[in-house]
């Protein structure tokens, strides 16, 4: 304790005696000749201390108002400013799948020395846990299902056929069954004494079985050599991975035929009652005009007069085709459907992909339109995905010439998922046919 606190301490121990005896005269005690010496050698003491205690605190102001900065102080300077705490940047969705393929890759396809590479890398336990179970037999790396499920998920907004609606449902030992109401029950109004009609509902089955799709994605090398510094290698490829499987899944589930194990897209199932040809290109007139607008509303009306559900309906067509729509004036130069800027068509909202050709008929200048309820449209998949790649495999490259990955430096990475996909009513899907607009 200082030694103007130890003084200030003995004054308030004197000024709490000096209380006790006033107190007691004032309560009518008389006090002693003892008593009253003690008082006054009190006030003296407390006088003193008083008198001290002023001296020390004039020393210490005098000291403070002296004092000078140390000089290593001085050399040093200011003290740095500190930097305030900076957020961790946010994973990148879909990331962990991107590492387990450059771990794979960097280990030239050992699956032992790239799960080593994962885990001294950082790339997370579950990486290297899963590159733990692969094996050359296996034809790859089976990516766990929380994994592949992110994966799946990101295919959504690239995807035109899932972002419109289509649900996802798990295939169980490869296979789906969804039952759907084939005829509905007989209802009507009887007289008196007579039979009730027999009501009955008939049933059929929408199955689905795990159709196998390999898509080839070729990264470059030069790429690869910065994974680990930056997120946005990350990105890049779970981007390139997604946009291939999204792309392959569009063509499958909009046209594919159903043949050689490969899913039935739209256009396979669709009644060929339920495909209207397009009205032929012409002037655009009042009449052309009129002739698009009965030909769209009478693809809306195949499925309302079947009393679709229409929960999710949505066109899709390929951009020549929405580029023509969306540049329809009419005759005082306005927009015929101006809400085409916003992506919606009649009120539903539209998608564009170019895995619906242009080159269709006999004249290789038709394209096709789609409308549907894609709530009633349904993905069976297996939620594991397979990886793997290769250095020196070729590649068919979007001209149709083959491509060696190794002679361009690049490496090429397969993703194999199994799926299936079909409409619970084949009622639901409007398709309309020889479309030449915009040609």
């Amino acid at each position: 304790m200082s030694k103007i606190l130890e003084l200030k301490q003995r004054r308030a121990d004197i000024a709490a005696e000096v209380q006790a005896l006033a107190t007691l005269e004032s309560g009518g005690t008389t006090l002693s000749a003892e008593q009253l010496q003690q008082l006054d050698a009190l006030k003296a003491e407390f006088d003193q201390l008083g008198a001290q205690l002023a001296r020390l605190e004039d020393a210490e102001r005098m000291i403070a108002a002296a004092a000078q900065q140390v000089e290593t102080l001085n050399a040093q300077g200011t003290p740095p400013a500190r930097l305030p705490a900076a957020p961790a940047e946010p994973a990148v969705k879909g990331g962990s799948v991107a590492r387990m393929a450059v771990a794979l890759i960097h280990a030239q396809g050992n699956y032992r020395m790239a799960a080593d590479y994962a885990d001294k890398n950082g790339f997370g336990a579950d990486v290297a846990a899963a590159l733990n179970g692969g094996s050359p037999s296996a034809g790859g790396v089976l990516i766990p299902a929380n994994m592949a499920t992110e994966i799946i998920e990101l295919l959504r907004p690239k995807a035109v056929v899932r972002r419109l609606g289509t649900r996802s449902l798990p295939l169980k030992n490869g296979n789906l069954t969804i039952p759907r109401l084939k005829g509905g029950a007989s209802v009507g109004y009887i007289g008196a004494d007579n039979d009730i009609p027999a009501t009955e509902q008939t049933f059929d089955d929408l199955k689905l079985s795990a159709k196998k799709m390999a898509a080839l994605v070729p990264i470059s090398n030069d790429l690869l050599d910065n994974a680990g510094i930056s997120p946005d290698v990350e990105q890049v490829v779970v981007g390139d991975l997604t946009s291939a499987v999204g792309a392959r899944e569009d063509l499958a589930f909009l046209r594919g035929d159903g043949s050689n194990n490969t899913p039935k897209g739209l256009r396979g199932w669709a009644m060929p009652g339920n495909c209207i040809a397009a009205p032929a290109p012409a002037t655009v007139d009042a009449a052309f005009l009129q002739a698009i607008e009965n030909f769209l509303n009478a693809l809306i009306l195949l499925l309302e007069g079947v009393d679709a559900n229409m929960v999710s309906p949505g066109w899709v067509m390929s951009p020549r085709t929405f580029r023509f729509l969306e540049g329809l004036r009419d005759g005082k130069g306005n927009k015929v459907y101006p809400e085409l800027a916003q992506g919606m068509l009649k009120g539903y909202p539209v998608g564009k992909t170019t895995q619906i050709p242009n080159n269709l008929g006999k004249e290789g200048d038709e394209s096709e339109l789609y409308f549907c309820d894609f709530a009633d449209c349904f993905i069976g998949e297996d939620k594991a995905l397979t990886i793997d790649f290769s250095k020196e495999a070729t590649y068919t490259a979007n001209d149709g010439k083959l491509v060696s990955a190794f002679s361009r430096d690049q490496t090429l990475v397969r993703v194999i998922a199994k799926h299936d996909f079909g409409p619970r009513h084949v009622e639901s899907v409007a398709i309309g046919t020889g479309i030449k607009w915009g040609k």
